[in-house]
């Protein structure tokens, strides 16, 4: 591997990517062609939960690996690595979320959501929130709030309404046209947003007035990573319909959206087949995500992210650093102008810490490091932070 054939053979999707070479990965390092190590404060963007190589992982996919590996279409054959990871999700899950839909991705898992509520309902129109990311297929990005984003590819899906995150007078907006509200519980690429006013718990009540379907977006939030299984245990609130993604597979592609049986079983029939994937629960994907899942609730990662995120905002402590957003180890530092944040993650790229941007947030810097890292590795990279913050600013 090379960096001059990296971008001649390789399709990019930004003028000027890190383009480190990688030769492995371990816990929450990973380490180039030339053995320089790297903290990663990323986990692939909120994936990695148990980090580089976890050996229950990495065991899980090599013992499947010996029993079978792609048999059927989805939905066709009982597959115990499927059926497996179904169960743990709906044992996690509140009482009226039951049946699981295996995807390969958080985005497949949001197309099928959107075609969920349609299907069950009746009704056409979806309602969204403006700076909202929920991936980037056309009928993802249909419901994706930014139009710097969205023009170049309309017309993208039609019946789509935005309103603005957190504003409780737009709660309104939603009606009995409305076939579902889809939001994430904690705005990603928007700067980390939370919610506030126990404004989730209302959007779920004007929901069940009107008859819509609540649609949350756990992609990045779920799988403890703010403290609980999933994010909107932490706000007042239940969905109708739960996407998730990222951290579920360890860093294996997946994804899932989550309903009742009642909604879900409109998928069956008029007409049969009404979403199907070749490879959704792939079974070394599903075992990856089992392995993950259990070790996550088996053990004290899901309390430790609360006790990370305060030593996080103890030491990340800096008069540039206008505020920390977010919650658990889904954590944005917010800088005070776009240049010194980008400045910020590329110095601490040569110090040998792994940073990121944020898609709509430029003043924002990415902190969402495995569920597995040590307050020591958190100590580690937060010196580097803010002695690059030191250095620019001297």
């Amino acid at each position: 591997m090379n960096k001059q054939d990296f971008f001649k053979y390789q399709a990019q999707t930004t003028p000027h990517p890190l383009a480190i070479e990688i030769s492995h990965a371990q816990g929450s390092y990973i380490y180039n062609t030339n053995n320089k190590e790297y903290l990663d404060f990323i986990a692939g963007v909120s994936a990695n939960s148990l980090g580089h190589n976890h050996p229950k992982v990495s065991q899980a996919i090599k013992s499947q690996l010996n029993k079978y590996i792609h048999v059927m279409v989805y939905g066709e054959f009982i597959q115990k690595p499927q059926l497996e990871l179904s169960k743990i999700l709906v044992k996690n899950s509140p009482k009226n979320l039951e049946t699981v839909y295996l995807t390969n991705s958080g985005t497949e898992a949001t197309e099928g959501a959107l075609k969920l509520a349609k299907r069950f309902t009746g009704r056409s129109e979806i309602i969204s929130c403006k700076n909202a990311y929920h991936g980037n297929t056309q009928g993802a990005m249909s419901v994706c709030g930014v139009e710097e984003q969205n023009r170049a590819f309309r017309p993208l899906i039609p019946g789509i309404k935005f309103i603005e995150f957190n504003n409780l007078v737009d709660i309104l907006s939603i009606t009995d046209k409305t076939a579902g509200v889809i939001i994430e519980t904690i705005q990603g690429g928007a700067g980390f947003i939370e919610p506030k006013n126990d404004y989730l718990h209302k959007i779920q009540q004007r929901c069940n007035e009107v008859g819509a379907l609540l649609i949350l977006d756990e992609i990045q939030t779920g799988i403890g990573r703010t403290g609980v299984f999933w994010g909107f245990e932490n706000y007042n609130c239940i969905p109708d319909i739960i996407i998730t993604g990222k951290g579920l597979g360890g860093g294996m592609p997946i994804g899932a959206f989550i309903s009742s049986n009642e909604v879900m079983s409109c998928l069956k029939e008029h007409p049969k087949l009404g979403h199907i994937t070749t490879f959704g629960g792939h079974p070394l994907i599903a075992v990856a995500a089992l392995a993950t899942v259990k070790e996550i609730t088996e053990s004290n990662l899901i309390q430790q992210a609360l006790e990370k995120e305060k030593l996080f905002r103890k030491l990340l402590v800096h008069s540039e650093i206008i505020e920390i957003r977010g919650k658990g180890l889904m954590l944005a530092i917010i800088m005070k102008n776009e240049e010194l944040a980008s400045k910020i993650i590329l110095k601490c790229l040569e110090k040998g810490l792994l940073l990121f941007w944020l898609l709509f947030e430029g003043k924002a810097i990415r902190i969402t490091p495995p569920l597995t890292i040590s307050d020591k590795e958190i100590r580690k990279g937060c010196a580097i932070i803010i002695e690059v913050i030191e250095e620019f600013i001297s």
